[in-house]
C-alpha cells in the first residue's frame, strides 16, 4: 500500500512539470536505464532529448520485520519555459515526500 502512495505522489510531481514547449511532443529518449531486483528494490534512470532526465532508486528497508518499507532515492531535472533548468532531489519514506529543490519553499 505504501508503495502505490510513494508511486502516485511521484506520478503527481512529475504531471505538475510544466508543458509548455510544442516541441517536447517530439522529444526523443536518449538514455534509459533499468533495473529490476525484485523484492529488494529497483533502480531507473531515463534522458530525453528535450532536457528532461530522473533517476530513482527504491530500496527495501526492514526486510522480514513488521516496519517493513521501501525507501525511494531520486532526482528529476527539467528545462522551464524561462530557460533555467529546475532540479528536484527527493526521498520518500516512512515519513512521506521529501522533495528539495533550490526553487522550492523552505520548511
Amino acid at each position: 500500500m505504501k508503495m502505490i502512495i510513494v508511486l502516485a505522489a511521484l506520478l503527481a510531481v512529475a504531471l505538475a512539470a510544466p508543458q509548455v514547449n510544442p516541441q517536447d511532443a517530439q522529444a526523443q529518449v536518449l538514455k534509459y536505464d533499468s533495473d529490476n531486483t525484485g523484492i529488494d528494490g529497483y533502480n531507473f534512470a531515463f534522458e530525453t532529448s528535450n532536457g528532461i532526465s530522473q533517476q530513482e532508486q527504491g530500496t527495501l528497508q526492514n526486510a522480514g520485520s513488521e516496519n517493513e518499507s521501501m525507501q525511494v532515492r531520486g532526482s528529476f531535472s527539467y528545462t522551464g519555459a524561462d530557460g533555467v533548468t529546475y532540479t528536484v532531489t527527493y526521498i520518500a519514506d516512512e515519513n512521506g515526500f521529501q522533495p528539495q529543490g533550490a526553487h522550492l519553499p523552505s520548511k
